[in-house]
């Protein structure tokens, strides 16, 4: 018998957009990953651009995962892995301007978590 699960979706935990150095809310991360949807876009000056962001521990501060470490422009998802936690990102960002958005699963259909 072969086994069937409900298939896997993402829900939004939040998004933030800015230039330069930032630091986000605080959110929940329920599961054990999340991935982060980032850009950077709009590079000035043409190969200067950098984007690093990290997930923190909001109890502690500390650094719980490097995300993003990107030169130039660009986009793609960083799924990473981490305990639940209350958690924010830093973000650090030189000639770029970013979005990012975390994301975590959510099962859909009938199934159980």
């Amino acid at each position: 018998m072969e086994a069937t699960s409900a298939p896997l979706a993402w829900q939004k935990i939040g998004s933030w957009s800015g230039h330069g150095n930032a630091q986000t809310d605080s959110f929940d991360i329920g599961f054990s990953q999340c991935r982060i949807r980032w850009e950077a876009r709009n590079e000035n000056p043409p190969g200067q651009g950098t984007l690093h962001i990290t997930v923190n521990s909001a109890v502690s501060g500390r650094e719980l995962a490097l995300a993003v470490d990107h030169r130039g422009v660009g986009r793609d998802l960083a799924y990473v892995g981490v305990d639940p936690h209350f958690s924010y990102l830093v973000i650090e960002s030189t000639n770029v301007d970013w979005s990012v958005t975390v994301e975590e699963p959510a099962l859909t259909g009938g199934g159980a978590k």
